[in-house]
């Protein structure tokens, strides 16, 4: 009697905490189990068709997407291509290390290609204006350069949150792998030339025959992009070598040269043929500026819009059981003890991809929205981008190989600087989770711009754009006054972080000042101040945002906000939502199940 009774008090008590599960969170009904079961053969058939259109949507949109990142890098060349070979001619400024990392930043950010920067590096090398030893910096400074791509596309998914935070921490964390092994990697070459050395010895041990870059992914979307704008690569090598007339030329191609072989009595010719292009603007009489300027606003436009909708595919798609799955076998590892070769595996899969595309920015600008919806994880993201770095530089190794006899070595060697950079990066970040740091520094930026979303164009325009100018500019005054600004606050800077991990690690060992930034002024340790300043200049640049300012002043949607946030902090914030609903629709159907278990007892 005693056990029945205990029985059905638990089994009231679970019915009542299911009810207030209900209320609270407004839960739909829960389908039966075998609700899926019910439709006909005509829903079935639907189903698929559905399911057939969508898939068909998505791989046009990724197409649209991966051609609208071509005509992007062609506008940036029309708009600074000029300028990128006139930074190269400078060589007394190249002979800086650091000069030389920040012109590789700056003219990657200027064409948005790691390929024709590094093309015209292996130009100049080839062409004797550069020796290997300079041209290595600047192979590291393309490497950041491309990075900023991604980061670009993540910035399109501000709408949301928490997507926001995911997309933006899986983008930078390419940044910050980037940037760490420069800071490590730049000073090791410099002291010892290892980079060089090594590279110049694979070279000098192998007998390595030319041959020809392959066309894999392009022979698709040049279909699309060449009927838009064709450019004339060969413009901004012979600017950055001093040829004098390719200034005055134009980067758009007019006139396509082929030729055909042809043998009359055992004689062979080589025809030329000269025809027109047939691209869009072979017939528009306007200026190479112009026409950039008119290529980024289209490209822009068709670049966002196909992300947008992309997302709302995959979004759409990927829901449900559909996503677990997905989910569990992309972020799944091997079992014990082979889990550790699961993110080897991942770094492979992102150098074959990569490979496949020709470019590391089309693959990390792909799987940004992925990681934004949270069917990728960011642990997950991690090994793939910096399989992606491996892959663009096979890439460029083959395109070496198909340079002349004489210049091969010098132009395969520069290939390889770039190749062993990024295995000695992973070697540094990777095989020891302790040492994964851009993980964690992704992460925290993530939950800055998740709160403050203004702050990651802050952090776009400070790291590229503004640090690498202000080095760039102090490398111009000479090593002493490069020494005289940057020692001093670059000390104050690992100071800072030393405080910051004593903090939180071992506080005692401060003094009581020190373990805290209170004493500072709130403008100096929070962002919290500043985000005001920039809600009030919203607010009088756009009549919409002093309406959200009214209302979020308001006391009603304060707590409406506060309760919001209670609810979300038992739920992990790089955890896809609607997987998360999916799993709390699971739990309260195994609740009803106990329930009847014990009743029918």
């Amino acid at each position: 009697f005693f056990s029945a009774k205990s029985i059905l008090i638990q089994c009231e008590k679970e019915r009542k905490m299911l009810l207030i599960i209900k209320k609270k969170k407004k839960l739909p009904k829960i389908p039966t189990f075998y609700a899926h079961c019910t439709l006909d053969t005509k829903g079935k058939v639907l189903r698929v068709l559905v399911s057939i259109g969508k898939l068909v949507l998505l791989l046009g949109f990724l197409y649209m997407f991966i051609c609208s990142l071509d005509l992007l890098s062609s506008a940036f060349q029309l708009v600074g291509g000029k300028t990128a070979g006139d930074i190269f001619q400078d060589n007394s400024v190249l002979s800086n290390p650091l000069a030389g990392l920040v012109i590789g930043v700056l003219v990657t950010l200027l064409v948005q290609s790691s390929s024709t920067s590094s093309s015209i590096v292996v130009s100049m090398v080839s062409s004797g204006l550069l020796t290997v030893q300079l041209a290595v910096p600047i192979i590291m400074g393309t490497n950041i350069g491309t990075s900023v791509t991604n980061t670009l596309v993540a910035m399109t998914q501000a709408g949301d949150r928490s997507t926001f935070r995911r997309a933006f921490a899986g983008a930078t964390v390419h940044d910050f792998f980037n940037w760490l092994s420069v800071l490590v990697l730049l000073p090791l070459e410099v002291a010892t030339g290892y980079l060089y050395m090594v590279t110049k010895l694979i070279i000098d041990s192998f007998n390595i025959q030319s041959g020809e870059a392959p066309d894999l992914l392009n022979v698709i979307t040049d279909v699309l992009t060449e009927s838009v704008i064709e450019l004339d690569e060969t413009v901004l090598g012979g600017i950055a070598t001093g040829d004098p007339a390719a200034r005055n030329k134009s980067l758009i191609r007019k006139w396509c040269q082929s030729f055909t072989n042809t043998t009359l009595m055992n004689v062979t010719l080589c025809i030329f043929h000269v025809s027109k292009g047939k691209h869009l603007f072979v017939d528009v009489d306007l200026p190479d500026l112009a026409v950039g300027l008119i290529l980024l606003a289209l490209s822009l436009l068709v670049l966002c819009s196909c992300l947008i909708l992309i997302v709302k595919l995959l979004n759409s798609m990927l829901k449900g059981q559909v996503a677990a799955v997905i989910k569990t076998i992309l972020n799944h590892d091997f079992p014990f003890p082979f889990g550790w070769v699961t993110g080897y595996i991942a770094i492979l899969v992102g150098a074959g991809m990569t490979f496949i595309v020709q470019s590391s920015s089309v693959f990390t600008s792909a799987i940004t929205p992925l990681v934004g919806i949270g069917v990728i994880s960011i642990e997950r993201a991690y090994p793939l981008s910096l399989g992606s770095n491996i892959g663009t530089t096979t890439t460029a190794i083959l395109a070496a190989m198909a340079s002349p006899g004489d210049t091969l070595a010098n132009a395969l060697q520069i290939a390889l600087v770039h190749f062993l950079f990024n295995i000695s990066g992973i070697l540094l970040w990777y095989p020891i989770p302790v040492t994964r740091l851009p993980i964690r520094l992704a992460k925290g930026l993530g939950n800055i711009t998740a709160t403050y979303r203004w702050f990651a164009a802050v952090y776009i325009i400070c790291c590229f754009f503004l640090l690498p100018l202000f080095v760039f500019s102090l490398s111009l005054a000479g090593w002493q006054v490069l020494v005289g600004v940057g020692a001093p606050l670059l000390i104050i800077l690992i100071i800072i972080i030393v405080i910051n991990m004593l903090q939180k690690c071992k506080p005692g060992c401060l003094p009581a000042k020190l373990r805290s930034w209170d004493f500072l002024p709130l403008w100096a340790h929070s962002l919290a101040p500043w985000d005001g300043v920039v809600g009030v200049i919203n607010s009088k640049c756009c009549c919409c945002c002093k309406c959200c300012q009214v209302a979020a002043e308001d006391p009603e949607h304060q707590e409406k906000e506060s309760v919001e946030n209670n609810k979300k902090t038992h739920t992990e914030v790089y955890d896809n939502p609607a997987m998360s609903a999916e799993k709390e629709v699971e739990n309260e159907i195994k609740i009803e199940l106990n329930i009847l278990k014990m009743t029918r007892l």
